[in-house]
């Protein structure tokens, strides 16, 4: 399955997709990046004047290219390419260091701890530009072709 096809399989459009492109992915690992558009709209109201991504978006973010894009690799056998798969939230916890601002990239990395019986549970890290870690933590979720 090539990276492409991954992202057309997402659950998700625009407003709320935070995937730009998926770098790498194999059996064990996924590396892909996004960069927050300095006119997102959760910018307008976090925060007055000071505009940084909220740790819930990141962590949205985390989880798509993560969670479901590696998901999505892992039951290729199973997915057709016009159905998009069930997606399920299960579990998170999540660090956060720096914060993100508007225009910033971040690449998340994602390695997979357990993918049995269609559920996922994967330790995820988020890096920005420079290689910094941004956040780090685990992420579960079921899905469902």
């Amino acid at each position: 399955m090539e990276e492409q096809n991954i992202i057309e399989l997402l659950p998700y459009q625009r407003p709320f997709l935070f995937v730009d492109a998926i770098d790498t992915v194999s059996e064990n690992e996924i590396r892909g990046h996004y960069t927050f558009r300095k006119d997102e709209y959760f910018y307008k109201g976090h925060f007055k004047d000071n505009p940084i991504t909220p740790g819930v978006i990141l962590t949205e973010c985390m989880a798509q290219i993560g969670l479901v894009c590696f998901g999505i690799f892992l039951l290729k056998d199973e997915l057709q390419n016009t159905k998009k798969p069930q997606v399920a939230l299960t579990s998170n916890k999540i660090d956060f260091y720096l914060p993100v601002l508007p225009g910033e990239k971040v690449i998340v990395h994602s390695e997979k701890e357990v993918f049995r019986f269609n559920k996922l549970k994967c330790k995820v890290k988020m890096l920005n530009k420079k290689g910094e870690l941004v956040a780090r933590g685990v992420i579960s979720g079921m899905l469902k072709a």
